[in-house]
């Protein structure tokens, strides 16, 4: 009798030797379909593999590499020879001071060229956290960078208005003048518009930032802040024109250019930090069952 327990006991004992590795197995190809599900949507994030640390570099030296061209341009330049209210001597300044004028168009070419640049790194380092969202981010920044490609034109368009060719003086000069600040006027509400589809952009890569945790969460938390303030603003001044008067670019633009700085800086000296995301309630209970069976 004791005999026959014994046998039946290591039999028993056999199969949950058998059972325990395929147990073992399914649990782990379950970790491993739930964290590349659908490019991380489950809140886990697989290991940084080179391309991604390359592509955060890149990132670094976007940021860092596009704003003294971009305040450059849009604030040196701008500031220093559009007149408020007074197309004469805006257009005086302009003739007088036309390399400048094109340096400035030409340094916003160079920072949306680097925009290119940033939003393809963007999406090369955040698509395993959430690629349909890291897409639709990428998206809205090519979208961005078309427009103000777009608004360059009206610059190139008042140094045609203001060159004095034969054929524009069928018109009055005080006509040509208007036109042209016109045109700059054009400039600003193209760069608005722009405005609401980067905020858009840097918002939801901000957030594929904080889920991840390949950044501290404060910064990725300052950059949504920063990035939706910005883009509320500008779709706000296209509703409520009167506005610009009261909220200053310094209001909307410092958060997103201390962000933008601090980001470049981080990313270059510190780069991606090794662990990703915890993983979500969902993919955790999965998880929990899968070690249960």
């Amino acid at each position: 009798m004791e005999n026959a327990i014994g046998l039946r006991n290591s039999a028993l004992d056999a199969k949950l030797l058998i059972r325990q590795p395929n147990k073992r197995l399914q649990r782990t190809q379950l970790q491993h379909a739930l964290r590349h599900r659908d490019g991380g949507e489950s809140g886990m994030i697989g290991t940084i593999d080179e391309s991604q640390r390359k592509a955060a570099t890149v990132v670094g030296f976007s940021y860092l590499f596009a704003l003294p061209p971009a305040i450059f341009a849009e604030f040196y330049v701008l500031g220093r020879l559009i007149v408020y209210n007074n197309a004469v001597d805006t257009a005086r300044n302009i003739m007088a001071h036309e390399r400048l004028f094109r340096l400035g168009t030409a340094s916003n070419l160079t920072v949306f060229a680097i925009d290119i640049v940033l939003i393809t790194a963007l999406y090369v380092v955040l698509k395993s956290v959430n690629r349909n969202l890291a897409l639709l981010a990428a998206f809205w920044g090519l979208i961005e960078t078309a427009i103000f490609v777009v608004t360059l034109l009206n610059d190139l368009e008042v140094l045609r208005l203001l060159s004095g060719a034969d054929y524009l003086r069928v018109f009055e000069p005080d006509r040509l003048q208007a036109l042209a600040r016109l045109s700059i006027s054009a400039h600003g509400a193209g760069y608005g518009v722009g405005l609401v589809f980067a905020g858009l952009r840097s918002t939801l890569f901000c957030y594929l930032w904080f889920k991840s945790r390949y950044i501290p969460r404060a910064l990725a938390g300052w950059g949504m802040f920063a990035s939706f303030l910005m883009g509320a603003c500008a779709f706000s001044f296209i509703i409520f024109p009167e506005l610009q008067k009261v909220v200053g670019v310094g209001i909307y633009g410092a958060p997103i250019f201390f962000f933008e700085l601090t980001m470049g800086f981080w990313l270059l000296l510190r780069g991606l930090r090794p662990s990703g995301a915890a993983p979500d309630r969902v993919s955790g209970s999965a998880q929990a069952g899968a070690a249960a069976g």
